[in-house]
């Protein structure tokens, strides 16, 4: 029977990677059951490098993704980019054994602007390409915002007709935000997904203690933002058929990830995510 891979995003551990190292923070992972990492907004280091390399031989941890934007996020912005450091992060994809390279989103200074995005899109192929004559996979990774619409047509739409080497990482819990059935979406990315974003959505309590229920824009503020980030199995989302759509539609590997965890340990949250999944049938996939 056909089977994806579970593993860990690790933009939500950046602060233990900080803490702890990226060393200990594997083996952490690994005592979890996970055995699949994405990496992401940890500083790509020699030492960090090294000590990933190490930790995903010692815990049998594959090195799933690693995260490149496609150039600076701001004009000026730190950080490694594909249009700058190309070498230096093929080099560490080779060593992390890794062959999926996302994007994480579009630079802030082409939001909005159709000609702009366009721009992009033409030189993230171009970029996919190039990685490509690398044995390396250049994913794009959606929030909600792909979902605006230019003449029509979805921003992420726009981003898929115009490439045929450039992927896409989905991510469901912001196709939910967009107000589109996240299920449904994915059948219609078969053959572009090789990796996906596995997040809840819950509609959080609404503290109104502080509220003056004569000035209601206080309670509209907060009542028109209860979104959340949530561990699976802890929001509303049927993660049973969104994990069978993505497997359907080619998806390998399906990371968890939640971007904010409201004050627990992402340890912790990471611990009732995997508890469900093997709860609901995929206890095989870890």
């Amino acid at each position: 029977m056909k089977k994806g891979k579970i593993g860990v995003q690790m933009m939500m551990l950046k602060g233990k990677v900080e803490e702890l190292g990226a060393y200990e923070t594997m083996r952490k992972i690994n005592e979890l059951g996970y055995h699949a990492v994405e990496v992401s907004q940890i500083p790509m280091t020699a030492e960090n490098v090294s000590e990933l390399k190490r930790a995903s031989l010692d815990f049998d941890i594959k090195i799933a993704a690693m995260s490149a934007a496609l150039e600076p996020m701001l004009p000026g912005a730190p950080g490694e980019t594909l249009t700058d450091d190309f070498e230096k992060i093929v080099s560490d994809c080779k060593t992390l054994d890794c062959n999926f390279l996302r994007i994480g989103m579009l630079p802030l200074t082409v939001m909005g602007d159709k000609d702009k995005i366009m721009d992009f899109i033409n030189k993230a192929e171009v970029m996919a390409e190039r990685l490509a004559d690398h044995g390396i996979e250049l994913y794009y990774h959606t929030h909600h915002l792909e979902f605006q619409k230019y003449d029509g047509e979805y921003l992420l739409d726009l981003i898929k007709n115009n490439t045929t080497k450039l992927g896409f990482e989905l991510d469901v819990h912001w196709i939910q935000r967009a107000g589109v059935n996240p299920v449904d979406f994915i059948k219609q990315y078969a053959g572009r997904i090789s990796l996906l974003h596995l997040k809840d959505y819950r509609i959080g309590q609404m503290n109104l203690a502080e509220v003056d229920f004569n000035d209601m824009s206080k309670f509209m503020d907060i009542f028109t933002n209860t979104i959340e980030f949530a561990e699976l199995g802890e929001g509303n989302l049927d993660m049973n058929a969104i994990i069978e759509a993505g497997l359907e539609s080619g998806a390998q590997y399906f990371l968890v990830e939640q971007d904010n965890t409201y004050g627990r340990d992402p340890f912790d949250c990471l611990q009732t995510s995997a508890e469900h999944l093997r709860k609901i049938g995929y206890a095989d996939w870890f």
